[in-house]
């Protein structure tokens, strides 16, 4: 059984080292590499972080997992991007145990009922490497506004699909949602911080 490890490190050994590593990342924050098409969300590497104020004392930060979605962009007419992305509710991870059961009941995100969440753009506004985008959040039966503040972050070619990477933050109040636990001593207002990568086929 000990011999397994072994044959694997000389097969290693035997592969040149610029064939195991690139020697750069294959994004890079250049706008140039952005080519129109419609983009699907890769959701091994896109995470919806929220923070709320927990007591008065500190920010308590989760996240979510398992997005996915389109974004449709042409670097010609920046503004007209749209963007759609939809979130299980049953994802929702923070670090304790019981406060996570708690997010995946029907006291906070209530999956069983509302089993996913939904943004959708209505308008996209760019300047730079930066955009706002003013949509539609649709979360524990309810749709209000919602804008997020969005940065390029880079785009390139990896494993044979045109990549592009963006962080995104917003706010909002859980109340307009319906989502009233634990207020006040929980605050209200809770503070999106998203990192997402969008590919398409080369």
């Amino acid at each position: 059984m000990r011999t397994a490890p072994f044959v694997f490190a000389l097969l290693l050994a035997a592969v040149p080292a610029s064939a195991q590593m690139p020697k750069e990342p294959p994004g890079k924050p250049d706008l140039s590499r952005i080519t129109a098409g419609n983009y699907a969300v890769e959701p091994r590497h896109t995470q919806i972080g929220f923070s709320v104020l927990h007591h008065g004392f500190t920010p308590f930060s989760g996240f979510f997992s398992g997005a996915s979605g389109n974004l449709t962009i042409d670097p010609a007419k920046p503004n007209a991007a749209s963007l759609s992305v939809e979130v299980p509710t049953t994802t929702a991870l923070v670090t304790v145990a019981k406060l996570t059961e708690e997010l995946r009941s029907p006291m906070f995100f209530d999956p069983e009922k509302y089993p996913t969440m939904k943004f959708v753009s209505d308008k996209v506004s760019v300047h730079g490497t930066h955009a706002t985008i003013s949509g539609q959040l649709t979360l524990h039966g309810q749709t209000h506004p919602l804008t997020l503040e969005a940065s390029f972050v880079g785009a390139g070619v990896m494993m044979g699909k045109r990549t592009i990477g963006f962080t995104a933050t917003g706010t909002l109040k859980r109340s307009d949602y319906g989502i009233t636990a634990v207020l006040p001593l929980v605050a209200d207002e809770v503070k999106i911080n998203i990192a997402a990568a969008f590919e398409k086929p080369e």
